[in-house]
């Protein structure tokens, strides 16, 4: 998964760059979205993996199974990763460019995982909180996993925070077995 990332990162970091530029970055994080989704169909894999295709044909069938979805400028990026043999980093691209974006806008997407469901209040109580802490506008989703036991696991971007009971059990069992 790394690897994608990092032959991602260049592409998405220049569809980043270009839209910003352009004043689209939301026009381009939907049409890389649309993008991305295209290129998880199993008949289009199918298609792109075919050997008896060039790549500048697996482009133009790719920019015509995108059809209206992708205007010239994102046609001509569908090419590009054609002729770089670089279709099936379209979901990765997707989800960097969507990192780029949250980070211009200061904003950050935070996973709250607790053993009970958690009350509105408290998610927005959380994400007051969590938005001092990263100076950053914080929407938070929260999710309920039985396995924690107690307390909640809070993941936003790299940063996670594991205050459940079930990962203190795990601290206490690898510092008794240390």
């Amino acid at each position: 998964m790394a690897e994608l990332t990092t032959l991602a990162r260049p592409y998405a970091r220049a569809a980043f760059e270009y839209a910003r530029e352009a004043s689209d970055l939301q026009g381009w994080s939907e049409m890389l979205s649309v993008m991305a989704a295209v290129s998880q169909a199993d008949a289009v894999k199918k298609v792109m993996a075919s050997p008896t295709q060039t790549a500048a044909q697996k482009g133009e069938t790719f920019v015509e199974l995108c059809g209206d979805a992708a205007n010239e400028k994102g046609q001509n990026f569908i090419r590009n990763l054609a002729a770089n043999k670089r279709l099936e980093l379209l979901p990765a691209i997707h989800e960097l460019f969507d990192v780029f974006k949250a980070q211009l806008e200061k904003s950050i997407d935070v996973d709250v995982i607790s053993a009970y469901q958690l009350p509105g209040e408290v998610l927005d109580k959380l994400a007051k909180a969590l938005s001092t802490k990263l100076n950053r506008e914080v929407s938070v989703q929260g999710d309920v996993d039985p396995s924690l036991i107690g307390g909640a696991l809070i993941r936003a971007g790299d940063t996670v925070i594991d205050d459940s009971v079930r990962g203190r059990l795990a601290k206490l069992a690898e510092a008794m077995n240390s």
